[in-house]
C-alpha cells in the first residue's frame, strides 16, 4: 500500500486493473447493472471511511444551498460603500499640514 501514490508505476497499475475489470463487468453484466454496482460501492466507500457523516452532509448542503440566515449582497450598496470609503482615505491626505518648503515661502 505505501507504493500505491499518484505517479508511481503501482497506481498505473492499480487504475489500469481497475478498468479492464470495469470494462469485463460492462460486457458481461451489462452498463446498468455496472453503474449500479459502482454507485453502490461508492456509497459503501463513503459509509465506511467518513468518520462525522452528519457534519460532512451538511457542509456539503450548505455549500450547495447556503443556510437561511445567510445575508443576500447588494452589489449596488457596497459598491457605493467602497468609494465612500475610499473617499475618506484620499480626503486626509488633501488636508495635511503644510510641508517645511511651503512654511519657508511664506516666511520670507
Amino acid at each position: 500500500m505505501k507504493n500505491l501514490k499518484m505517479g508511481t508505476p503501482a497506481m498505473g497499475i492499480a487504475i489500469g486493473l481497475g478498468l479492464v475489470g470495469a470494462a469485463v463487468l460492462v460486457m458481461l453484466i451489462g452498463f446498468w447493472k455496472t453503474l449500479l454496482l459502482l454507485v453502490l460501492f461508492a456509497i459503501g466507500f463513503f459509509i465506511g471511511t467518513v468518520d462525522n457523516k452528519q457534519d460532512f452532509i451538511r457542509d456539503k448542503a450548505n455549500r450547495i444551498i447556503p443556510a437561511k440566515e445567510a445575508k443576500m449582497i447588494d452589489i449596488k450598496s457596497e459598491i457605493t460603500r467602497e468609494q465612500e470609503n475610499r473617499a475618506e482615505e484620499e480626503q486626509p491626505a488633501e488636508t495635511a499640514a503644510p510641508s517645511a518648503e511651503e512654511n519657508n515661502e511664506d516666511g520670507e
